[in-house]
């Protein structure tokens, strides 16, 4: 792990006992006292996510609004500065180079935050293609992020002296301690939450403070296993999962995400085809019927023929299930409602078919 990077906080992660995995090329803290019981803590409490290791980026200069919004594919124009949006970067055939939150900060500056792995490529497409006088600066290691995500995550803020009073996908900037701190209406779980930007240098006296509220309203400490098995239930997509270079917008579910009455966008004229003659396979869900616990790239049967590819799979801590998202061929006619198998390491586990997602949100 030792050429993996690190975040603004990880010696904290040490002192408090996570443990860690490689994760986009990062080194990230799993769980520190249990990943079910930090997904329990989120949807009961509070949980508290460091997620530095997610990209950052600003587009600034004349025209800088209009720039993204004809290159990504949701459509800025839908929100008004203080207001960010859920945005797709795509290829020229349709496929996602990411999926990014875009922040409105003025006509001449949106702020992104793209996926860990995928800075780098979306920063220099969004370079390529700036026009004079616009500039797309990487500023991955300059803002720290930490999530505040439960039902308690508005507390949390509130003893901090941070704006919590805002609508969903809002961002206000303001100082904690001094310190310039930008606060998001957002986050990756289905709960009521909120992203934490401060500077990378003033992280780990922000990332303290916030652990001490976040325990003195009975909430812990959350690492990527927790995040993973929360987003899951919730049906969101990670990139490399259920989108990819290979996997489009349309047969991940995001259609929602796509702007499709405007002008122009990166891999438009594809995905409008696509559109049109339907998907070759569609995102759905799978609850398991027996015991077992699903996983990724798991065959999903119907009759013992292969129709599909689980795509994220785990045990529901809230189900008390096990739960998959599974890319299905659409020739198969499978709706929510029917019976499939998947195969788990050579056993027939039976599921049935959903729409995501597995929980209703509570991000209002």
């Amino acid at each position: 792990m030792t050429d993996l990077l690190r975040g603004p906080v990880h010696d904290v992660h040490v002192e408090l006992g996570a443990t860690f995995a490689e994760f986009g090329g990062w080194q990230m803290p799993v769980s520190y006292a249990g990943t079910v019981g930090e997904h329990q803590a989120t949807r009961t409490a509070v949980g508290l996510f460091d997620v530095s290791h997610l990209g950052k980026a600003t587009v600034a200069g004349p025209g800088a609004a209009r720039f993204v919004n004809a290159v990504l594919t949701n459509d800025l124009g839908r929100i008004r500065p203080g207001k960010a949006q859920y945005t797709l970067c795509c290829t020229d055939d349709g496929g996602v180079i990411d999926d990014l939150i875009a922040y409105y900060v003025g006509d001449e500056e949106i702020f992104l935050v793209p996926n860990a792995a995928n800075t780098a490529t979306v920063v220099r497409r969004l370079a390529e293609a700036a026009p004079e006088g616009v500039t797309v600066t990487d500023q991955h290691r300059e803002y720290a992020v930490f999530a505040v995500q439960g039902p308690g995550a508005a507390a949390v803020l509130d003893a901090l002296g941070l704006p919590s009073e805002m609508e969903y996908m809002a961002f206000a900037d303001a100082e904690w301690d001094g310190r310039p701190v930008r606060v998001c209406r957002t986050g990756y779980t289905g709960e009521h939450g909120y992203e934490v930007l401060p500077r990378w240098a003033d992280a780990e006296v922000v990332f303290r403070a916030l652990t001490e509220r976040v325990k003195a309203v009975g909430g812990q400490l959350a690492g990527l296993g927790a995040r993973d098995t929360l987003r899951t239930e919730m049906g969101y997509p990670l990139h490399g999962h259920e989108l990819s270079t290979e996997i489009s917008p349309v047969q991940a579910g995001v259609g929602w995400a796509v702007a499709w009455r405007k002008p122009e966008f990166w891999g438009k004229a594809a995905l409008e085809q696509e559109k049109a003659a339907g998907p070759r396979r569609t995102l759905r869900g799978l609850r398991a019927l027996d015991r077992g616990v699903l996983r990724q790239g798991q065959r999903v049967l119907r009759d013992g023929t292969e129709i599909g590819q689980t795509t994220s799979g785990t045990f529901s801590p809230t189900l008390k299930i096990g739960i998959a998202l599974a890319l299905i061929d659409t020739a198969a006619g499978i709706e929510p409602g029917a019976e499939v198998e998947v195969d788990v390491r050579g056993r027939r586990l039976r599921c049935e078919v959903v729409k995501p997602p597995f929980l209703s949100p509570r991000t209002s």
